[in-house]
């Protein structure tokens, strides 16, 4: 199997939020795991967007939420929806997100966000449990769990796996929409959650 070209990279939001705070004058450390007001969303994207390589350069990153106690629907609009329509505006997409450790008291903000902007995401919400969530259709949701189960489908089992003409229209619209990843060079397809397993 063809080695995948594209690195993955971990951002734990609350660090990031640290290095943001002193601009946004929160001077209580206890603020750094509170992510509200989108003028803190918005500041917390533009230092992820810092971490990212340049256009042209293919990278997945995965957004830490773990530590993060609470976060508003302005700053989920700024950090998750904006974020993803910035780097996903792009044919292919070259950025590709995981949003990890997301937990209850986020939910229903990340939810309400992706499906204002019908925008669909994968999201780890327990260790090693991958789910797509957002706006996607059936044929989306079936596709990719095939994919999420398989981890990896080599060039040679594609048309076996994905040879009807619905399959091969919902996974065109995984990799648009930044949810599964085609490696360049092979032609392999791999679900986004096989490519971080190292990092769990």
């Amino acid at each position: 199997m063809t080695e995948c070209p594209i690195e993955p990279v971990s951002i734990d939001v609350r660090e990031v939020l640290k290095g943001v705070g002193d601009d946004l004058m929160q001077q209580s450390v206890t603020l750094h795991s509170y992510l509200v007001t989108r003028p803190t969303g918005r500041a917390v994207r533009m230092a992820i967007e810092t971490q990212l390589p340049g256009a042209g350069q293919l990278s997945l990153s995965v957004i830490d939420f773990s530590e993060v106690m609470l976060i508003d629907f302005s700053c989920a609009d700024e950090v998750v929806a904006k974020l993803l329509q910035q780097y996903l505006a792009d044919e292919p997409p070259d950025a590709f997100f995981i949003f990890r450790g997301v937990h209850e008291a986020q939910w229903n903000q990340i939810l309400t966000v992706l499906d204002r902007q019908s925008l669909a995401a994968v999201v780890e919400r327990d260790a090693g449990v991958f789910e797509l969530v957002g706006v996607s259709s059936e044929d989306e949701d079936r596709v990719w769990g095939q994919l999420e189960e398989r981890g990896v489908v080599d060039t040679e089992e594609i048309e076996t796996l994905f040879g009807a003409h619905a399959d091969r229209q919902a996974l065109s619209s995984l990799f648009s929409r930044g949810l599964a990843f085609r490696n360049p060079g092979s032609g392999s397809i791999h679900a986004l959650s096989r490519l971080v397993r190292h990092l769990l």
